[in-house]
């Protein structure tokens, strides 16, 4: 079938129900209750477009998606399914799998940088109101015009720490700028370093040509983000990271037109999580991206335990849709039930509706584009077995994978190099220095008023100049010293672990 350049995704009537590879770039979904074979669909999913020469991009949220690495291990029940669905080409095996993490535990670093993120998802991240919002808008605008680097969290610090002190010479050009709101958001940016924020922000940020990798064999390489301790101790960072890839590809691929296969496809685990905090203009972006990227090449499939989770805007746009078991405990349960059956394109030999609620595990109603680019009828499909391991790789196993990876002397080191921060760490070193000297010669009346003029004639000042010399004059009392030892050593000093 890779000829055809399609894949298997289970089988109808004694049928093959295949997906094809020129029209997988028009988006897709798998959704379904708890325990209905949600996952074993993406993994056959993955495999099928691995196969085509597609790489993917699949967050694992679970951990168990990592046996895709590994072959798959005789099993009754597969045995009885391969017997039920026509796969001539069906072949045990493992795929080439990269594994990324966050915090550098079980992958390969992720890291990117608070100036790709931008303002937009960085709010959304933080959960800042409108007005906190404007002033992480304006300190995007100050660094830019300032030509300053703003790479980390610390780098993002040391900015609104110089709004707040400089608020009102900076309102004619920026607007209003309280200390309630830098407060505010600096309070939110510890949470989020407690989270894992320091680690995700910095450099070498990711490449995202280093996730569109092919092997040897011509399979598409599979990428593993585990995401398990992610998505329980901060789902946010977890929707804006994959946000933020999506919104990278868009930006940064050239527009592909119609082909063969796709560049790349992007599972999006949790759906709800993209969409049901996401602010307005958030949603609005998000919602052109997912029409919009399909002519550069890449497909986007959102996993989630209801469609009623996805909005209807993204969902017309899905071309493949999948869908498990659904409950109907509830009134409500049940007013959903009939919304999905409607989504679905219908087959007058099949109750759409009813069958929701019939389907066993590893069972599905499937409606797809056929060449033309029209959605068949629903059918209800057995999904076919996955031909890698199901179930996760040993800790071991997983290790050895990462130490062989071609991209582990790229992402595993760190790099601070010199930005925002250390900027004004070294301008305030500088000017500190010169006013020490100066004491030394200077009568103590003369270092106040020659103080005193400075400090009146700071509005021409540049943003390094101003907050170097505010650290500089604090250095005058033993208090002053040892904020200034808290200002060093935190704003300026290196990034804990």
């Amino acid at each position: 079938m890779n000829s055809e350049k399609a894949f298997t995704i289970g089988g109808a009537r004694g049928e093959a129900i295949p997906q094809l590879g020129k029209m997988s770039n028009r988006h897709g979904m798998i959704a379904g209750a708890t325990g209905t074979g949600k996952t074993v669909t993406l993994q056959v999913l993955a495999e099928g477009f691995s196969q085509l020469g597609v790489p993917v991009f699949a967050a694992d949220i679970k951990g168990d998606l990592s046996g895709i690495a590994e072959t798959g291990k005789p099993h009754p029940k597969i045995d009885e399914r391969l017997a039920q669905i026509p796969l001539p080409h069906y072949s045990r095996q493992g795929f080439p799998v990269s594994f990324w993490d966050i915090y550098g535990e079980t992958g390969l670093p992720v890291r990117t940088t608070i100036s790709e993120m931008g303002p937009l998802l960085l709010a959304n991240l933080l959960e800042l109101n409108d007005t906190q919002e404007g002033v992480l808008y304006a300190a995007f605008k100050i660094a830019d015009d300032q030509g300053m680097l703003m790479l980390d969290l610390k780098d993002l610090r040391a900015m609104l720490q110089w709004m707040g002190e400089n608020a009102k010479s900076l309102s004619l050009d920026y607007g209003n700028i309280s200390s309630q709101s830098i407060g505010a958001i600096q309070r939110r940016l510890l949470v989020m370093e407690e989270q894992g924020g320091d680690r995700f922000f910095g450099e070498p940020a990711l490449e995202l040509q280093d996730l569109m990798q092919v092997d040897f064999s011509g399979k598409g390489v599979i990428n593993l983000l585990d995401a398990t301790r992610l998505y329980a101790e901060s789902p946010r960072l977890y929707s804006a990271f994959l946000l933020w890839i999506l919104s990278e590809l868009f930006e940064q691929l050239p527009e592909q037109g119609d082909a063969e296969t796709p560049k790349l496809v992007f599972f999006f685990d949790e759906a709800h999580l993209l969409f049901e905090n996401a602010s307005k203009p958030l949603l609005e972006k998000l919602e052109q991206v997912v029409r919009l990227i399909r002519s550069k090449g890449v497909g986007v499939y959102f996993i989630s335990q209801s469609p009623m989770d996805i909005p209807d805007d993204v969902l017309g746009q899905l071309g493949l849709k999948i869908q498990h078991a659904l409950r109907a405990f509830t009134p409500k349960d049940r007013k959903a039930i009939k919304s999905v059956a409607e989504n679905f394109r219908a087959n007058p030999d099949l109750d759409t509706a009813s069958v929701l609620t019939e389907l066993g595990i590893g069972e599905a109603l499937v409606s797809r584009l056929d060449a033309k680019g029209t959605p068949t009828v629903v059918e209800r499909v057995l999904i076919a077995p996955p031909q890698s391991r199901i179930g996760p790789l040993t800790e071991s196993e997983r290790e050895s994978r990462v130490e062989r990876s071609p991209l582990k002397a790229k992402y595993t080191q760190a790099i601070d190099r010199h930005s925002a921060y250390e900027a004004l760490k070294q301008k305030a070193e500088q000017i500190a220095a010169e006013e020490a000297k100066a004491a030394e010669v200077k009568p103590a009346a003369t270092r106040s008023r020659s103080a005193s003029s400075r400090s009146t004639s700071s509005g021409g000042m540049d943003i390094v100049d101003s907050l170097a010399k505010s650290a500089a004059r604090a250095m005058g009392s033993q208090l002053g010293r040892q904020i200034v030892r808290g200002l060093l050593g935190s704003l300026f000093g290196g990034r804990k672990r």
